[in-house]
């Protein structure tokens, strides 16, 4: 039987691992003489707690209340091990039994800067076994259906239902947009003095707010539109067929044009093109919020995209074990 060598070869690493334990043998020389360094740790626990604190003059019951704050071992059902160190091999030099008299001081046993202290948890009824205080997983997690939190009132969906209700162009996305653009137009008024176009300064209340001006609106909705329809119209998509061999970026990612079109579920608008890669780097299979624009045999072999991004032509499938370069095998 072989064992695996732990010696690092890397220099670099090597380098890092001298700078970090450069000054170990010296950590504890500005100490007083009767400090004592303990790492405390539990059987029942992962959690390590080092570096604590003690003074050679204290004594086991002061150990022992430390840990139970620190662990919630009740004392009298904490067996301690003594190591030189907490790291695994860690030999074990002496061992304190609930029995042994706790007005005993520690500096009795001779404890090395930087020793280990193992409580053993003899409890058989102990609250932290099985991981109850660490595993989250462990935990209840409370769940509620879509149905009960739209009955709620008070929610952030019931807010946009109302809104919705008083004016039916609200959408939370559209807010959200507006709210930022808010934030940004007071913080650039606070830094430079000036006024973004689309805002003014109130004069009553000092903060900068938007102009409720329509026909500025509108000019802004018809100028977006017109450059969404502009970069990503019909047009950004003409140079491509459906079916045909394609190469998208980034990546150089090779695939099959499966869909070509307007997707009202996808932000931005204008016109898409779905791909069915080769490789498992896409981000769906053909399916967006539920509505399918085409069928990728996997949940990663698929794509959207748009057609500045795609070119379209004679781009055969990868074979990776084919290579012409000397240098692989």
């Amino acid at each position: 039987m072989t064992t695996k060598s732990s010696t690092i070869k890397n220099e670099d690493l090597l380098a890092l691992k001298s700078y970090i334990t450069a000054a170990d043998a010296t950590q504890y020389n500005s100490l007083a003489a009767t400090t004592l360094v303990l790492d405390l740790t539990h059987s029942n626990l992962h959690q390590r707690h080092a570096e604590i604190r003690f003074d050679k003059h204290d004594t086991v019951d002061c150990l022992r209340q430390k840990i139970h704050q620190k662990t919630g071992t009740a004392p009298h059902m904490q067996h301690l091990q003594l190591k030189t160190t907490a790291a695994p091999g860690g030999t074990i030099f002496y061992e304190i039994s609930p029995e042994t008299e706790d007005d005993r001081k520690l500096g009795y046993y001779n404890l090395p800067l930087g020793a280990n202290v193992h409580c053993v948890d003899i409890d058989p009824y102990s609250s932290s076994a099985g991981g109850a205080y660490e595993n989250t997983a462990l935990v209840e997690k409370y769940k509620m259906s879509d149905e009960e939190y739209d009955k709620r009132k008070g929610t952030l969906r019931d807010w946009g239902r109302q809104k919705k209700e008083e004016n039916p162009d609200f959408s939370l996305m559209k807010h959200a947009k507006e709210h930022a653009q808010l934030v940004e137009a007071r913080r650039f008024y606070k830094e430079s003095g000036s006024v973004k176009e689309g805002f003014e300064l109130d004069e009553s209340s000092g903060l900068i707010i938007r102009v409720e001006n329509e026909s500025f609106n509108d000019t802004q909705t018809v100028k977006s539109k017109s450059g969404a329809e502009i970069e990503y119209g019909p047009e950004s998509t003409q140079h491509l067929t459906l079916h045909d061999r394609c190469q998208v970026q980034p990546g150089s990612r090779r695939g099959e044009i499966a869909y070509i079109g307007t997707i009202d579920e996808l932000g931005g608008g204008g016109h898409w093109v779905g791909v069915i890669l080769d490789e498992p780097s896409g981000k769906t299979d053909g399916c967006v919020d539920s509505v399918r624009y085409f069928e990728a045999p996997g949940p990663n072999r698929g794509g959207f995209f748009r057609g500045k991004n795609v070119e379209g032509g004679d781009f055969p499938e990868i074979d990776i074990f084919a290579s012409d370069s000397e240098d692989e095998l």
